[in-house]
């Protein structure tokens, strides 16, 4: 029964032309009509009388009122239509907010992470270095280490066998002699 009314209802708002928001003037002053009458002295004097249009107006007023009243109550609900649809929009973009800021948050993690990684294998090939440079610098330090005793080693050969060949000399000059391998040749 109520959906029937309800038809009937949005049938007439569709129906009607669209009426003025300012609510209809009350019966009784649009049924008065304002007629001169002549009273006993000759003067004439505003009475007011009642048309047939009381009637007709009356009937038309209430259609006219379901009608704004419908179409009220079809404004209130499609402003409680958009009031839901505003807050359904605000829900999706206040989540999809949120879910954008937690992916934020995870790319910041991820990368600290990695950036972490890469500092400490950063740091592990410093210490590798460093721990390669000093290696080097040792087998430099051996190198030059032996070097010096092959040279110590040169030089006091050298100096045994210039004694030698001073020795032999002054033995040869001292027999008066002469060596049996002169310049290696003999």
């Amino acid at each position: 029964m109520a959906e029937e009314e309800y038809k009937k209802v949005t049938e007439t708002v569709f129906n009607v032309s669209e009426p003025s928001l300012s609510p209809p003037p009350p019966a009784e002053k649009a049924a008065e009509v304002v007629a001169p009458q002549e009273t006993l002295e000759g003067s004439k004097t505003l009475v007011p009388t009642v048309a047939k249009e009381v009637e007709e107006e009356k009937k038309e007023g209430s259609i006219n009122r379901d009608a704004v009243l419908a179409r009220v109550e079809t404004e209130k609900r499609m402003s409680l239509i958009k009031a839901w649809e505003e807050a359904e929009k605000c829900k999706v973009e206040n989540k999809a907010e949120k879910k954008l800021s937690s992916i934020v948050s995870w790319e910041n993690n991820k990368k600290a992470a990695v950036e972490a990684e890469l500092k400490k294998i950063e740091e592990q090939l410093e210490k590798k270095k460093a721990e390669y440079v000093e290696l080097m610098k040792n087998k430099i330090a051996q190198i030059h280490k032996q070097a010096e005793e092959k040279r110590a080693m040169i030089e006091a050969r050298r100096g045994e066998e210039t004694l030698k060949a001073e020795e032999l000399a002054a033995k040869y000059r001292a027999t008066g002699t002469a060596p049996k391998k002169l310049f290696g040749f003999m």
